[in-house]
């Protein structure tokens, strides 16, 4: 379990690498459509992009990549894409996981699991089961997430932990609330990325986003790899990261 410092409590570490990174990846179906393919096809590259960016985090030192694979709201998205992105869940979880293991990567899944059906949720049970003495790099897939139910679930399983609090709830205070985020365990990223030209963080990671550097650029997901990642990293190594100080406090910091 990660020992970190919230953003809005005190003054987290930074490095030149992010030590953890939050990516959307967007744009799978406009990279299809623009070259004339189907919608499936763009999904299908951008799982390959996944196996890049993953070997290229790992080399670069991130201890904590996350990826927003499907949000509580893409359930509004056609009925056959849905279909799909189910799909090809698990047929890469079924391909991948050996490799995942084989490079010393352990793999979380977060989110509302149980709109999944029984064989992706013993797909996602096994495979975080299989990794889970694995420490080179922590990939956790944020599937059927959203920042706002995750913070619903926190305060939920907070009460039932602790049902006194219910009669006084001047007692919650963001240590005891955040304990029980599905990321409690995790750092807050330190570098969001967003692909595919939008500029909004569309309800992910709400709570941990506060103090994170957010980096937004227009290529989309399929093609992104380990240059796109070096480009994004050194636009982060420019970033003044203040946490509410002045510049010249960070300054005085660093001497």
């Amino acid at each position: 379990m990660a020992t970190s410092t919230s953003s809005t409590l005190g003054i987290p570490q930074s490095a030149d690498v992010p030590r953890h990174l939050a990516v959307i990846m967007d744009g799978n179906g406009r990279w299809a459509t623009k070259r004339f393919l189907p919608r499936a096809a763009g999904h299908a590259r951008g799982v390959q992009a996944v196996r890049r960016v993953v070997e290229a985090c790992g080399k670069r030192g991130v201890q904590y990549l996350t990826l927003f694979a499907f949000s509580s709201e893409n359930w509004r998205r056609p009925e056959d894409e849905v279909s799909l992105l189910m799909r090809l869940f698990v047929q890469t979880l079924e391909k991948e996981v050996d490799k995942l293991d084989e490079q010393g990567v352990r793999l979380r899944v977060v989110g509302d699991l149980s709109a999944f059906e029984p064989k992706l949720q013993d797909l996602i049970r096994a495979a975080e089961q299989r990794t889970e003495r694995n420490s080179a790099l922590n990939l956790t897939i944020a599937a059927n997430y959203g920042g706002r139910w995750d913070i619903l679930q926190a305060m939920r399983s907070l009460l039932a932990a602790n049902p006194e609090l219910a009669a006084t709830p001047q007692k919650i205070d963001e240590k005891a609330l955040s304990a029980h985020l599905s990321m409690s365990w995790a750092p807050e990223p330190d570098l969001f990325i967003r692909t595919g030209g939008e500029q909004r963080v569309s309800n992910f990671l709400i709570w941990q986003l506060a103090y994170t550097e957010l980096y937004f650029t227009d290529g989309y997901w399929p093609d992104f790899g380990a240059r796109e990642i070096d480009e994004a990293f050194e636009w982060y190594r420019g970033r003044e990261r203040r946490f509410g100080r002045t510049s010249a406090q960070l300054a005085q910091s660093k001497q």
